[in-house]
């Protein structure tokens, strides 16, 4: 049985982890709990999860002015109350954050479960990983300690940068508490360029071209046939290009994107309205949340993509970065580390499995031992007695 602590202001946080630290005993960091199955499961040698640290009792807006495209909030507070907030105001957070709750069940996910898996969406490509948006973090580390990093605006300083360092540590270097984010004007209209028909090696090139463009592309992303249907009901295959931005600059990159890739294949748009519901299927990975396989990312060389896909036996997939991300639905975890390795390397993230698949499993890309070395010395800086989520990651760190 394990019990829950659930603070409502920082100075609980710190006495919490503060105990678990004198105690040593580890605690799971959590906000609503929707990706507890994104990870390793926890534990730390003969040491048993025991003790929960909830936070989404930390929750609410605490600073947001659009002017200065910034804000801050509670690491609790629920992503969708954020992007309500700022969508109010005609903005957005740019790196279009996926939400998995239907992947891994559970009503939504929040800003510091977000920042701590460092999620990003199909702009990505564009716009960055949300560790490139992130201004300021207040934490507090495994030894019971309240830090502090960042601020209010973009700096270009030198030294540790704890907000970047702690955004996609998966709560083992310390608790969020609060956060500031960068936030950016939301575009006036979008509009996607489709192309049907296309064989994967066909669609990567399609894209390539468009993203190699001076039309300011913002999303790629190639469905095969066999996924068609579960993302936008359709049965053939599909590569989408989206362009975004001012009216007059939109229609006329539209015009002439269709007019580079006339020979590709078949060429079609979907206007706004049927653009934001195709990219919210892709960013939130429509195709695969009804299924149970193993579900694997595969951040990859865009070119390679194609021939990575081929040595995986009976794997379903779509593509998004421009085929430089692969969703694949496979059981065989040593065959896509393989093809991976065997075209240009990369990394395989198991993103779904069973407990006991993922207890077995490298889920994350395994470290060379220099990194590996890094990550533990920067482990016993923040948390020596590895109390948070220990395990979740790497075996021991």
């Amino acid at each position: 049985m394990v019990e829950t602590f659930k603070p409502e202001t920082t100075a609980q946080v710190v006495e919490a982890i503060a105990w678990a630290s004198g105690e040593e005993t580890p605690v799971e960091i959590l906000g609503t709990g929707t990706k507890r199955g994104y990870g390793r499961p926890m534990g730390d040698g003969n040491r048993t999860i025991g003790h929960a640290v909830d936070l989404s009792g930390l929750s609410g807006i605490t600073l947001y002015e659009p002017e200065e495209l910034v804000l801050s909030a509670w690491a609790g507070t629920p992503l969708a109350e954020i992007e309500a907030a700022v969508a109010e105001k005609g903005q957005m957070l740019a790196f279009e954050p996926p939400a998995l709750a239907r992947l891994y069940g559970g009503d939504g996910g929040t800003l510091g479960g977000m920042i701590a898996c460092n999620l990003a969406g199909p702009r990505r490509i564009k716009a960055g990983a949300a560790r490139d948006h992130i201004l300021g973090v207040e934490a507090v580390t495994g030894r019971g300690e309240l830090v502090k990093s960042g601020g209010r605006v973009v700096k270009n300083v030198t030294g540790y940068d704890v907000s970047k360092l702690l955004t996609g540590s998966f709560g083992t270097l310390a608790a969020l508490t609060q956060i500031t984010i960068k936030v950016l004007p939301a575009p006036e209209t979008i509009e996607t360029v489709l192309l049907t028909g296309l064989n994967e090696a066909a669609a990567v090139s399609a894209m390539s071209l468009a993203m190699n463009s001076s039309h300011e592309v913002s999303a790629a992303a190639f469905i095969p046939a066999d996924q068609a249907n579960a993302l936008d009901g359709g049965s053939e295959a599909v590569a989408a290009i989206r362009i975004e931005g001012f009216v007059p600059s939109v229609a006329a990159r539209s015009a002439a994107l269709q007019e580079l890739l006339k020979h590709a294949g078949p060429v079609s748009i979907l206007d706004a309205e049927a653009s934001n519901a195709f990219w919210a299927s892709v960013r939130d990975v429509e195709p695969f949340v009804s299924g149970d396989q193993g579900l694997w990312r595969l951040s990859v060389t865009p070119s390679e993509s194609p021939a990575i896909v081929a040595d995986i036996p009976g794997a379903a997939v779509f593509y998004d970065w421009g085929g430089g991300l692969i969703w694949c639905q496979s059981e065989d975890g040593a065959a896509i580390r393989d093809a991976v390795a065997a075209h240009g390397g990369g990394h395989a993230t198991l993103m779904r499995a069973s407990e006991d698949v993922r207890r077995a499993t490298e889920v994350f890309e395994p470290q060379p031992a220099p990194l590996a070395a890094l990550s533990a010395r920067v482990k016993e800086s923040f948390d020596p007695r590895h109390i948070l989520n220990p395990g979740r990651m790497y075996e021991g760190v």
